[in-house]
C-alpha cells in the first residue's frame, strides 16, 4: 500500500516515525529515506544512538528555499538524486516491508526530482508499504496512494514568530 502524509499542519514524519516504531515492534523491517534533511536530525540521532535496527539515510544538504538556505540548486538537486537512487535500490531489493520516503512530496514540489521518477520507484514495489511525507503531494501521488493523511494547521506557534525547536521540531 501506498500511505501518504501531506498538509501544512505539524506532524508528517512523527506519524511515519510512529508507524516505523510499530512495524519494528511487529518484527518487520523498516528503512527511511531522508529527502532535503541532513543526516543531524533528533529522529536520525536517535535511531543511530539506540541502534534500532532500522535502516535510516538522510540526502540533503539542508532545507530548500527555507531557513536561510544558500545552497545553489544544482547541488539540492544531485543530494534528491541520490536520495531517489538509494530510495530505488531498496525497494528493488525488495528486503523492506515498511519504506519511509520522508520529505520526498517537498523534493517533487521543489523540482528537485520529478513526478515520473517517483512513479517510476512506485511502481517497482511489490511488497513494502511506502510511506511519502511532505507538504503538497502531488495530486497523481495522491490518486495513486490508498490511504492518504492531510495534517491541517490551525495554530502554529511559527506564526507568531518562534523557531524550530530541536526534539520537537528537528
Amino acid at each position: 500500500m501506498i500511505h501518504i502524509y501531506t498538509g501544512e499542519g505539524k506532524g508528517k514524519t512523527t506519524a511515519a516515525l510512529g508507524l516505523a516504531l510499530r512495524a519494528l515492534g511487529a518484527g518487520k523491517k523498516v528503512a527511511i529515506i531522508q529527502f532535503l534533511k541532513k543526516p543531524n536530525t533528533s529522529e536520525y540521532k536517535a535511531i543511530k544512538k539506540f541502534k534500532l535496527p532500522i535502516l535510516i539515510q538522510s540526502f540533503g544538504i539542508g532545507f530548500y528555499k527555507i531557513l536561510g538556505d544558500n545552497q545553489p540548486p544544482e547541488e539540492h538537486k544531485k543530494a534528491a538524486q541520490k536520495g531517489l537512487k538509494k530510495a530505488k535500490q531498496i525497494i528493488e531489493k525488495g528486503d523492506y516491508d515498511l519504506i519511509i520516503l520522508d520529505e520526498i512530496n517537498v523534493a517533487l514540489d521543489y523540482d528537485l526530482i520529478t513526478l515520473e521518477e517517483v512513479i517510476e520507484i512506485i511502481g517497482l514495489n511489490k511488497k513494502a508499504e511506502l510511506i511519502l511525507t511532505g507538504r503538497n503531494a502531488h495530486p497523481k501521488l495522491i490518486k495513486m496512494a490508498e490511504l492518504v493523511s492531510v495534517i491541517k494547521k490551525n495554530k502554529h506557534y511559527f506564526d507568531q514568530g518562534l523557531n524550530a525547536r530541536k526534539g520537537i521540531e528537528y
